[in-house]
């Protein structure tokens, strides 16, 4: 009787479980048995595996082979185990020694002919093993560099079993060739991207292989560029609506240039999302900039949020996590999606509960909403020839419900671009300029919430604002006016705290004064409230 074991980790969410492989062999008929609530993908890795051992110059054992994935009582799925499997089948039958892989992570998926082809969820699955206190992981070579981004974990990329078998026996290892075809797509890639991953609308954050847009492109629009540094320097949501053509959605695009780069802890747990969902830019194991997701508005309610067959996958709000997801044509989305993502919006995160299991997945986004102010987009403007009757126009608006549009920081109106704004050719201030203030605004506000759980004023609870970091005296008699004739609601009045902070430190002031709480209502319920401060006046 032979017996082995390594270990491999089940993904549930972006969480890993460590997973022991066990294999067993006992005198009798050869069978192959596969125990450990595996799924369908999981079930098929005997015959793959026991192909690749076959096909890389190994005598499969003729015994009664029971392999077990312990805890029993946690759902398997996808072929990430095959690596496991076939390495505890080889030291159950003595061809390898089984004290070499009992302290061994190993990740990946065998190909009939033994290769080893890279899987989704890497870091993650890495993460977790290092967390449970594994300092060695065998990953496929494609990944390698994916999985070495998690520290004190040594990391062996290998491109075959039969180079992993000679490693593990102190034979010499056999070189292997990268492709079996050169000169043609390299097919092991496959296995790294979901179909239609590159449409989602990801990436436009992360990958920097192309320049990001620039805001010194936009003519115009003082008060949303405004709007847009002060998000980006607090984190804060913020709802344009204006007519079309009125530069909308090139203000949105240019919104993930203004953040700073991620810190490596965030870098590493959007890398881990994505990896997942196979959106990692490629050649790019670890992203670095802030994530752009803008999904189309017939998103379905388990694309944005999270959902699909058996365990939730990470939806939009997931694969914006540290960066921006974009709604355009917000009124267009469906309101039962719209109004899903009023929880995360809160808690930074979602509870994905189906009936294979509960899911809680990362999503601490920066919300930015486009609309038109009606069906046809021409109403209230002059001239503009609105045909859209009363009744239609109060149905489009309010499809953005109250309590989601209460979570909104900023809403402002973006006016049409004059002739004068578009032709006079006036340099406007590039994207660069605006991220230097965004940059020191951030050093200030982390200066400030040093030894708290937040980094962002955007975080700060509206208690905490009141009486930990208060406002200069008599600055919020205009907001409590608004909020006792009803303008503004008690998490209004929180956020307008929170924007005025951002204000205040954008401009350099100890804390916010009457003039920055003037300006973060303004920017909130578009009524005039004083001057916006012309362009780089701090």
């Amino acid at each position: 009787m032979g017996f082995a074991r390594t270990c491999s980790v089940a993904l549930v969410g972006v969480e890993g479980i460590v997973v022991e492989v066990q294999a067993d062999l006992e005198p009798g008929v050869a069978a192959f048995t596969l125990v450990g609530l595996p799924d369908k993908s999981l079930i098929e890795s005997r015959d793959r595996v026991r192909a690749a051992v076959v096909n890389s110059g190994v005598d499969w054992p003729q015994k009664k082979l029971t392999v077990g994935l312990s805890p029993a009582s946690v759902p398997k799925s996808g072929s990430g185990f095959d690596l496991a499997v076939a390495c505890a089948v080889l030291a159950a039958a003595e061809r390898i020694d089984p004290r070499q892989i009992a302290d061994l992570m190993m990740i990946g998926e065998l190909g009939l002919d033994g290769r080893v082809r890279p899987v989704r969820g890497v870091l993650p699955a890495v993460m977790a093993a290092a967390e449970a206190g594994y300092r060695q992981a065998v990953v496929a070579e494609r990944t390698a560099a994916e999985a070495s981004l998690v520290p004190d974990v040594a990391v062996l990329g290998v491109r075959s079993l039969r180079q992993l078998i000679a490693v593990l026996s102190g034979e010499p290892v056999p070189e292997e060739s990268e492709s079996p075809d050169p000169g043609r797509p390299d097919a092991l890639l496959a296995g790294l991207a979901l179909p239609g991953a590159a449409g989602t609308g990801t990436g436009r954050g992360s990958d920097r292989a192309e320049p990001p847009p620039d805001l010194a492109d936009v003519a115009g629009q003082r008060t949303a560029r405004l709007a847009l540094e002060v998000a980006a320097a607090g984190g804060h949501h913020l709802y344009l609506k204006g007519p079309p053509g009125a530069g909308k959605t090139i203000l949105a695009e240019r919104l993930p240039g203004l953040l700073p780069p991620l810190t490596r802890r965030e870098s590493l747990e959007a890398t881990a999302v994505h990896s997942i969902a196979g959106t990692l830019p490629p050649g790019k194991p670890l992203i670095d900039g802030a994530p752009y997701c803008a999904p189309h508005h017939s998103a379905t309610m388990q694309s944005l949020v999270g959902g699909g067959h058996g365990l939730p996958r990470p939806g939009a709000v997931s694969l914006a996590h540290h960066g921006v997801l974009f709604l355009d044509e917000a009124p267009e989305f469906s309101g039962r999606v719209l109004d899903a993502l009023r929880q995360p919006l809160e808690s930074g995160h979602v509870v994905v509960a189906r009936s294979a299991g509960v899911v809680r997945l990362p999503a601490r986004f920066l919300l930015l909403m486009a609309a038109n102010p009606c069906p046809c987009g021409r109403h209230s403007q002059l001239a503009a020839g609105c045909e859209c009757p009363p009744a239609n126009i109060r149905r489009y608006q309010a499809r953005l419900s109250g309590p989601l549009m209460d979570r909104m920081d900023l809403r402002v109106q973006v006016e049409p671009v004059t002739r004068s704004e578009l032709t006079s050719g006036a340099g406007e201030e590039n994207s660069a300029a605006v991220a230097g203030r965004v940059r020191l605004a951030r050093e200030r506000s982390e200066a400030r919430l040093a030894g708290t759980p937040w980094r962002i004023n955007s975080e700060v609870p509206g208690h905490e604002l009141r009486t930990r970091w208060q406002a200069a005296p008599d600055a919020l008699w205009e907001a409590e006016r608004d909020m006792e004739r009803g303008m503004l609601t008690a998490r209004g009045l929180d956020r307008v705290l929170r924007v005025a902070w951002t204000i205040a430190d954008l401009a350099g002031h100890d804390r916010p004064s009457s003039q920055d709480v003037s300006q973060a209502l303004q920017l909130r319920t578009g009524v005039e409230r004083g001057a916006v401060p012309a362009r780089g006046a701090r």
